[in-house]
């Protein structure tokens, strides 16, 4: 079993309708795909069909993957969400103290992270030194080129 994952309702959607997909589309595909190498002839020499049933073991895989993702996902209920301090799904501004620059983000869970839109993992190392911060504290957080600095400005939600 694997742990719960707590997702936003977009990062669910997303979640199902890659399932959805998955089921739909590309499983009767898989299955286009073998029936048509097994009538290519000789299966005992048919590189195609072997490559077309590992295509499918690994789609299968994949769908098993999600399967169990799904079924131990959590909605978060954003109206119960605490603005005093940094969560999941709070958006903050924060400054580095090295260099001045300001930067804002939304920490979401690690499968909706996005760091070209602005998305953080909770889990992330400045994801972590982050939560449970309060505007105006300063996050001291370590991470791969050294140790960081960043003063918690603002916390908001959508």
């Amino acid at each position: 079993m694997s742990a719960i994952s707590y997702y936003t309702a977009e990062g669910l959607k997303k979640l199902r309708e890659e399932l959805d997909h998955l089921k739909s589309v590309m499983r009767p595909k898989a299955s286009a795909d073998i029936a048509e190498a097994r009538d290519k002839g000789d299966l005992s020499e048919n590189a195609e069909y072997d490559a077309a049933k590992e295509a499918q073991g690994m789609l299968e895989m994949r769908i098993a993957k999600l399967e169990e993702v799904h079924s131990n996902a959590r909605l978060i209920d954003e109206t119960h969400l605490d603005l005093s301090k940094v969560l999941v799904l709070s958006i903050v501004k924060i400054k580095n103290q090295t260099n001045g620059m300001e930067m804002k983000y939304t920490l979401v869970a690690e499968s909706e992270a996005d760091l070209k839109t602005g998305k953080i993992s909770v889990t992330s190392p400045i994801g972590k030194g982050l939560l449970g911060k309060k505007v105006g504290e300063v996050a001291e957080i370590t991470v791969p080129n050294g140790a960081l600095k960043f003063e918690i400005l603002e916390i908001s939600r959508e």
